[in-house]
């Protein structure tokens, strides 16, 4: 069938025509469905969950909570918005960031246009048209200009596939796809394979119910003390007046935290120094102990290796086994170089005597029996068995989507040796489609990343409006020119020698290895994607359907007119 029977049947088909589809109800489609209607545009949320939220609907496991401290794990676009709701603690569970996220769509009137229950399978881009085909996994098809795509960094769950998984007569669950239902651990033998940050966080509540809990561990992590607490009515108060200058700080901040930078490096400081402002790091909690110590712990390999020592000796404090302490301990790769999970009494949960730990970095995991967990030679009871083996980061979500650019290319063909992208918004030879939070986007407090996308986006769009143009796409040479910067500002790191790390893709085996964050900063991030803006959309090709139509005939009378 020739392109133009294919935009006939499109046109006579029952098919939604509407300015914008958006994939994905978490916290940067539901941000980006605001912005979309707040400039005049029909915009629709495509949810594949039956409810929004994203990984907040989905990851509802014992203990699942933020990482980052709740006054900045929000949106920043209203202030009637944060003057209205009150977090209830530092670190807020998942149930209210779900209710907060709920909250907003509720206030902004943001449900009449998502379609829950709807999977999308493929977007196809039409060139003759200059406009997406979205199609749904139900059959329902989607005629739009504008293509966002809102998956997130961390939303498809990676379960290894263990021999014999079938045939385990027990319960099994994956961490990022935890049932509604309540799942029961009291009196049962429970399996946690995986030591990451959902584990780190599930373990601690698992093991106060279940009679005996063996953890299996891979790569062990630096899990730095979260120090939660409750918010008082005078923090919350506090907090209200202050937005203004935490968002300044956010917006700022190399990671997106509200955070002040600690302005030392260890040349400044004598060794006695440099350990007490390490432990009052430590007591403070959270990515604090990181961020608001030293500036060049994650520049300088001896900075490094004394912070990372610091937090093996604590765990060596904490843990009363030594054995078990000692397989706690990271010891080759430098803290950060991992994302480093926050702990809520995590270590303390191995000195109890129902919890045990297996190390599986030299002997696998050699398969799953009927009664529980093999390991070598040694089987390992279990009635329940935690998956918590982490995510296919960045580019997961893509693959399980069939999009198509110009020549029917598609982005799996694209990102064959790992994702190329313009700002990780964007990808030359798919016009009009615009990521939020995509592969080589900043690494850091997502909501202050995904606001200034979207902002970012909502502005491309208007431009192309205003002007009276259809089309948006890099160059080439403006993706390369990405990629290399993204070699350079993580090389001049530490962090790629993390082991495993899902930074560069390498927890998940056979995925291409490459850099999948931007680690310039989220600051350094916004003032580029700006300047680009600013610079008439530098590194990008913005046109018309009838002047590429010109364009394309031109040369094809040229190409015949020389045969």
């Amino acid at each position: 069938m020739s392109d133009q029977s294919n935009n006939n049947a499109v046109a006579g088909a029952n098919v939604v025509e509407i300015d914008a589809v958006v994939i994905g109800a978490g916290f940067g489609g539901l941000r980006m469905l605001h912005e979309l209607r707040g400039r005049g545009l029909r915009a629709q949320i495509l949810e594949a969950a039956p409810d929004l939220g994203g990984t907040w609907y989905w990851n509802r496991y014992p203990g699942a909570r933020t990482d980052s401290e709740s006054w900045t794990y929000a949106y920043s676009f209203s202030t009637e918005l944060q003057d209205e709701w009150d977090w209830s603690e530092r670190f807020p569970t998942q149930d209210e960031v779900h209710r907060y996220l709920r909250h907003v769509a509720d206030k902004f009137d943001l449900r009449k246009d998502i379609v829950f229950d709807t999977r999308v399978v493929s977007a196809v881009y039409e060139e003759e048209t200059g406009r997406w085909l979205v199609t749904t996994e139900d059959g329902k098809r989607y005629h739009c200009q504008y293509l966002v795509t809102a998956l997130g960094l961390l939303s498809l769950p990676y379960k290894p596939d263990f021999d014999g998984i079938d045939k385990f007569e027990g319960e099994w669950y994956v961490t990022g796809r935890w049932p509604r239902e309540n799942v029961e651990f009291a009196g049962k033998r429970v399996a946690v394979i995986g030591t990451g940050a959902t584990a780190v966080q599930a373990i601690p509540l698992i093991a106060q119910t279940a009679a005996q809990l063996t953890v299996f561990q891979r790569t062990p992590n630096y899990v730095l003390p979260a120090r939660n607490y409750t918010l008082t009515d005078f923090e919350r108060e506090s907090i209200r007046a202050s937005y203004d200058e935490i968002w300044r700080k956010a917006r700022k901040h190399p990671f997106g935290y509200a955070f002040d930078r600690a302005g030392v490096t260890k040349k400044d400081v004598t060794p006695d120094e440099h350990r007490n402002i390490l432990e009052r790091g430590w007591e403070t909690g959270g990515f604090r102990f990181i961020f608001e110590t030293f500036d060049d712990i994650t520049l300088d390999q001896e900075a490094n290796e004394i912070a990372s020592e610091f937090v093996r000796e604590k765990i060596r404090t904490i843990v009363k086994d030594p054995d078990t302490a000692d397989l706690l301990c990271p010891k080759d790769y430098p803290i950060v170089s991992k994302r480093p999970p926050l702990g809520h009494f995590y270590y303390e949960a191995f000195n109890r005597d129902n919890v045990s730990l297996i190390d599986v970095s030299s002997t696998p995991i050699t398969e799953i029996t009927a009664g529980g967990v093999r390991v070598g030679d040694d089987e390992y009871s279990a009635d329940v068995i935690v998956f918590a083996t982490g995510f296919d980061a960045g580019t997961g979500a893509y693959n399980h989507i069939d999009i198509r650019g110009r020549g029917g290319q598609t982005l799996r063909e694209k990102w064959a040796e790992g994702p190329r992208t313009h700002l990780g918004i964007s990808v030359d030879g798919f016009p009009n489609m615009f990521m939020v939070s995509g592969p080589q986007s900043p690494f850091g407090n997502i909501p202050v990343v995904v606001e200034g996308t979207v902002e970012w986006i909502g502005d491309a769009i208007g431009h192309l409006r205003m002007n009276e143009l259809d089309t948006i796409e890099p160059t080439a040479e403006s993706v390369e020119s990405w990629w290399q910067l993204l070699q350079d500002y993580i090389n001049a790191t530490l962090l790629p020698r993390g082991r495993h790390s899902w930074f560069l893709g390498a927890n998940i085996p056979g995925k291409p290895r490459g850099v999948l964050f931007f680690f310039g900063g989220v600051g350094t991030y916004r003032k580029t994607c700006q300047a680009a803006a600013d610079g008439g959309y530098d590194g990008f090709t913005i046109e018309s359907i009838h002047s590429h139509r010109r364009r394309a005939m031109c040369t094809s009378q040229l190409i015949g007119g020389t045969q």
